[in-house]
């Protein structure tokens, strides 16, 4: 999040802060009553809220791309830095199939040459 964002993003908060007090204020000093909230500290908190996603939204990251495939290419056109799947493809833990896959093939390979001719 940029500075910029980040004052505005406080200045509202300030605001919204500030509309939270009045509102309780109101609601204490009219407690007998039951009267509606005044204009200005319903709109208070409206702009206020405004302003802070206004801060929300100008320090957001950049948007990654809708779909899959545009995304993956990023990812290998950067390098394996960027990716944030990394640690669940390495699959330390895991068996890995394929591996295993070629070295029975490799095993069979090598045992039917050594096996005699049935005749």
């Amino acid at each position: 999040m940029g500075f910029i964002s980040r004052i505005i993003s406080f200045f509202g908060l300030v605001l919204l802060a500030h509309a939270g007090y009045s509102a309780h204020e109101h609601t204490v000093l009219y407690a007998s009553t039951s009267t509606a909230l005044p204009q200005d500290i319903v709109v208070e908190a409206l702009v206020s809220l405004l302003i802070v996603s206004t801060g929300l939204v100008l320090g957001a990251e950049k948007l990654k791309p809708v779909s899959w495939s545009e995304w993956a290419k990023e990812v290998e056109r950067e390098g394996l830095g960027r990716n944030p799947y990394v640690r669940l493809e390495e699959r330390y833990s895991f068996w890995d199939v394929r591996a295993k896959r070629k070295e029975y093939a490799d095993w069979i390979r090598g045992n039917a040459v050594d096996a005699p001719v049935k005749g």
